[in-house]
């Protein structure tokens, strides 16, 4: 790539996207769901920066959005018009036959799906009368599915450190883990640790749990250094099991790091965070809502 990804325009960002998607699906064993995927992309596209999904910027009118989620979602969206996926259900992609075999060049791609959804393309055009209101529509829908993401992170990153530890704490007694009220609990002296804890399976068997939150923006990405340290804060308390918690997100090389050795220690990055949070319903309320089907949109 001559570009630099960040410098790519909107559209160009589109096409280069089309090549990691199929060929991480095809890695994922043909059907996945997009939260995988964009997981996936980033953990092996080494052309394509690590904080792509978590990158955001300001619109006009002040509100703050993901900057490459709308270059993504149009790529997905057109390799589906071209027969390259399927999409069962919402954030859940299949490969066709079309898209197992393919296996030519990124540029052939990319002129294969705009050669055949670009007349679609259109088509939705004429029925929204202008290009500009069909754009407008796909930023509108990318809001109503990642708004409240971007507001739960920014709410997150305007916790003091002592507040997000203990928010982490919640969150992880959430998911049936005991929290020691002694190791962890201070702002210093627990060697590096803000939580741990006593996980029990059904077999009555107990793993020591250690926890780690690091309360960082998009911009700051945690390294394996980060991940190594923490490893360490867990030798000190013989704990089998690490969860390591952030708002952003991980280098390649921690994550990497976080598989090394017998211990393998959990990441959960800003998306998987908004994830649980939502699941376990953690200082949050669920708003119901309903998405029209296809005999409300379709013309015929």
């Amino acid at each position: 790539m001559d570009k630099n990804f960040n410098q790519l325009k909107r559209q160009e960002k589109e096409a280069f996207f089309m090549l990691p998607i199929i060929t991480e699906i095809k890695r994922l064993g043909g059907q996945t769901t997009t939260k995988e995927l964009k997981k996936s992309i980033v953990a092996n596209c080494k052309d394509i920066p690590e904080d792509v999904f978590t990158s955001s910027k300001v619109s006009r009118n002040g509100n703050l959005y993901l900057e490459n989620m709308y270059p993504f979602n149009f790529s997905v969206t057109s390799l589906v018009m071209a027969g390259y996926m399927d999409r069962p259900h919402p954030g859940q992609l299949v490969l066709t036959k079309k898209g197992r075999q393919f296996n030519g060049s990124a540029q052939e791609l990319v002129d294969d799906v705009h050669k055949l959804s670009s007349p679609i393309w259109a088509e939705r055009s004429k029925k929204n009368k202008q290009r500009k209101e069909r754009q407008q529509q796909l930023e509108k829908e990318n809001d109503d599915n990642e708004g409240w993401r971007t507001k739960l992170l920014m709410a997150l990153e305007n916790l003091t450190p002592a507040k997000f530890e203990l928010f982490c704490r919640a969150l992880v007694k959430k998911m049936n883990v005991d929290i020691d009220e002694n190791i962890g609990v201070k702002l210093s002296g627990d060697g590096g640790l803000d939580g741990f804890g006593y996980m029990t399976t059904d077999d009555f068997r107990t793993t020591r749990v250690a926890i780690q939150a690091k309360k960082w923006n998009s911009d700051h990405l945690v390294s394996s250094p980060e991940v190594d340290k923490f490893r360490g804060a867990m030798d000190k308390y013989q704990a089998e099991y690490g969860i390591f918690i952030t708002t952003s997100s991980y280098t390649r090389d921690a994550i990497q790091s976080s598989r090394i050795g017998t211990r393998v220690i959990t990441l959960v990055d800003g998306t998987r965070l908004t994830d649980l949070i939502a699941k376990y319903e953690l200082y949050v309320t669920p708003v119901v809502t309903y998405e029209l089907g296809e005999f409300f949109t379709d013309d015929n």
